[in-house]
């Protein structure tokens, strides 16, 4: 479970009081405020603070023009636009702040993107909770052998059930220990600071992120994405149904162009060609790599 009963009546005593404002509201954030978002079996994400929605971007990109004519079309249009021919700056006038748990090795992947503003939990302070992300069954998989850092078959039976032992066990047993190193009273302990060296990379921390949309869209994009990482896509995942409600247009324009679309090569674009004209291409006649070739080839076969 990955919220308390306390941590559940804190949510519900923030989200009863409304407080009035003049600055730009955005309905579909507003309801996600502060609800936490379950994602695997103890993380969550959970919208904190938001600024700027739909309009703001299309306030950014007119600014040099005043205020002049415009509708949700014109609105839309515009929005489309700046996402087809990649225009950064606009986006950038959103922001969103994101209170997020999860395990740390997915941390340690998401953190590279230094595009944000982090806060993180400190082990130096405070002791961790008893929590670590034991995958599921079906999420269970050995390596793959096309691709160095992906995964292939699920794991099955006796195989399933003795790594998942390892898992378990190891973590309480380092949790264990953890705790036993750790100064107590009538005991001189270790400092936590270095207690927390034993502990394995799938216990879980906590952060707030704060990311403008331009960034929070690429994250989106490279995480989102089907050949990323499942832990981490679950979690992206879980972001994008709230941008799809923040920030509607925006987020229409970038399923569109970034997530459903696709970047071709020259040489991608020239094999494109050549088979609308009628010419049967092949790896070898392409002048593309093994593996561009079955990239394209995913691209253009679905």
């Amino acid at each position: 479970m990955p919220l308390t009963p306390d941590q559940e009546a804190e949510i519900a005593d923030l989200r009863s009081t409304a407080r009035p404002t003049l600055r730009t509201v955005s309905e579909g954030a507003e309801k996600h405020l502060y609800t936490a978002h379950p994602v695997l079996d103890h993380g969550f994400v959970r919208l904190i603070d938001y600024m700027g929605d739909d309009a703001a971007i299309c306030q950014a990109a007119r600014v040099s023009y005043g205020k002049g004519t415009k509708s949700v079309q014109n609105d839309e249009g515009l929005i489309r636009y700046l996402m087809r021919h990649w225009h950064s700056t606009p986006f950038e006038m959103c922001e969103i702040k994101l209170h997020v748990k999860l395990p740390v090795f997915v941390a340690r992947q998401w953190i590279r993107h230094r595009t944000a503003n982090v806060n993180e939990y400190s082990a130096r302070y405070s002791i961790l909770d008893r929590e670590f992300y034991i995958p599921a069954p079906d999420a269970l998989a050995a390596q793959s052998v096309v691709n160095n850092q992906g995964r292939g078959e699920a794991l099955s039976g006796a195989e399933a059930e003795r790594v998942l032992r390892y898992l378990t066990d190891d973590a309480m047993r380092a949790y264990d220990h953890y705790e036993e190193m750790i100064s107590q009273d009538g005991q001189q302990g270790l400092a936590r600071e270095l207690a927390r060296m034993n502990l394995p990379a799938n216990i879980y921390t906590q952060w707030y992120w704060k990311v403008d949309l331009h960034n929070l869209l690429h994250f989106l994009r490279l995480r989102a994405d089907t050949h990323a990482q499942y832990e981490i896509r679950v979690y992206a995942d879980a972001i994008c149904n709230i941008v799809r409600d923040w920030v509607p247009a925006a987020y229409a324009a970038f399923e569109d162009y970034r997530l459903g679309g696709a970047t071709l090569s020259a040489k991608a674009l020239d094999c494109v060609r050549r088979m609308l004209a009628g010419e049967t291409v092949t790896q070898e006649t392409s002048g593309m790599s093994k593996g561009e070739w079955r990239e394209f080839d995913g691209v253009i076969g679905g």
